[in-house]
Order: C-alpha cells, then structure tokens, then sequence
C-alpha cells in the first residue's frame, strides 16, 4: 500500500492511496458508520463517511480501525466538508487538563 507524507498542522501526516477502511461509533453505541480513513497523523485524521452524518452526535464519538474494536481512538469532530470531515484525536484526561488550566486562569 502506498502512502506519502504531508506536512500539514499537527507533525507528519501519512496520506493513503486508497483509504484504510474504518467505522465510526457513537460514545454511546447508539450508531455506527462505515468510513474510509483518507489520511493520518498523531493529533487527527480525514474521513470520508459512508452515507449522511445528518444527526449524528459527532461532538465526540469513536474511530474504530479494527473489525474486533480493539484498535482504535476517541475522537471529536474538528471540520465538515460534504462527505468528509476531519477529526482531533482526543488523549486520555485531556478533559481534566484543559478543565483544570481553564480554573487555574481563572
């Protein structure tokens, strides 16, 4: 599979020639959709979704990269394009810093 870099904002972003085939997943597990991972990079990446994303809680939902669900990333949504949009990997406890640097200035 071919890929190639890209250095856009948030370091090296790995671009596919064909896509990575992927699922994105409600917090809640309410939804599903089937998405095709057009690039990558630490901090995000760009999907392309598979039908309408009308209605879909996509503040914050999982990018499942695996058929098991053992791969994958929590995510909020940072852009809509048409059918693509693009996501910020969220890390673990991101919530609480932010939270505690926002009291902190207060």
């Amino acid at each position: 599979m071919a890929a190639n870099t890209d250095q856009r904002g948030g370091g090296n972003r790995v671009v596919f020639e064909r896509g990575i085939p992927a699922q994105m997943m409600g917090i809640d597990g309410t939804w599903r959709r089937d998405c095709t991972m057009e690039d990558v990079s630490e901090t995000g990446a760009k999907l392309t979704v598979d039908g309408s994303v009308e209605g879909l809680h996509l503040k914050e939902f999982f990018l499942l990269l695996s058929s098991t669900g053992l791969a994958y990333r929590r995510c909020e949504l940072a852009w809509v394009n048409g059918d693509q949009i693009g996501v910020n990997f969220l890390k673990q406890g991101d919530k609480k810093k932010k939270a505690r640097s926002t009291a902190a200035g207060a």
